[in-house]
């Protein structure tokens, strides 16, 4: 009788790892499972919502850099005068006072009725620029020089200029302050697009 007793006794000890591994999971490891997963699935499809709405990202950003290299290229190569071009005494003036009509204002065109897009009197210095937006000064949008129209396709860009006395400091402290201009182009684009380019003219042939 003993030794049955035990020999029950053993073979239950084999049977309830058995029993035990038909249990499953509990409730409280389902619960934590599925907040993990759940989880796991909301930052996946967060990430993958953050790539769709930036994706555009960098083709914004090289349209703004080409529409800031070319506004800047254009600036810089317009002459850099004591008079404005059109000025009979522009080829022999000496300095701004010589002028009918100098080029020292730089938050605005000089004379007034110069326009970037007019054929008859357009920009034709580089202080002329100064205070320049698009759109603005009767473009509606982005616009190349000599022509009002905008540009299809770029409605949600902008662009501005500012013109600074740069002379007399750093790299250019050898230069009166008004030889030198700086020049900063602004273009703002999508998706918080924004590029600035800085740039410099030196008033090498003043009467030209």
């Amino acid at each position: 009788m003993h030794m049955t007793k035990t020999g029950n006794h053993k073979n239950n000890k084999h049977m309830l790892p058995s029993i035990r591994n038909h249990y499953g999971f509990s409730l409280v490891e389902m619960v934590v499972f599925i907040v993990i997963v759940t989880t796991a699935i909301a930052g996946v499809i967060g990430a993958l919502a953050f790539m769709s709405g930036h994706s555009a990202d960098p083709l914004a950003r090289k349209q703004a850099i080409a529409i800031a290299e070319s506004l800047m290229q254009e600036i810089q190569q317009m002459p850099f005068t004591f008079c404005d071009p059109d000025d009979p005494n522009a080829s022999t003036a000496n300095g701004t006072a010589d002028c009918t009509t100098s080029q020292a204002n730089l938050n605005g065109p000089s004379p007034a009725t110069e326009s970037r897009y007019g054929a008859a009197n357009p920009f034709d210095n580089v202080a002329d620029y100064g205070g320049f937006t698009m759109p603005g000064g009767g473009c509606t949008g982005i616009c190349r020089i000599g022509d009002a129209t905008a540009i299809a396709g770029l409605n949600a860009y902008s662009a501005a200029v500012a013109i600074t006395q740069a002379g007399g400091a750093g790299a250019f402290a050898g230069l009166p302050a008004d030889a030198v201009l700086k020049i900063v182009v602004t273009v703002n684009g999508p998706a918080s697009t924004t590029i600035r380019l800085t740039g410099f003219k030196v008033r090498y042939a003043p009467r030209m």
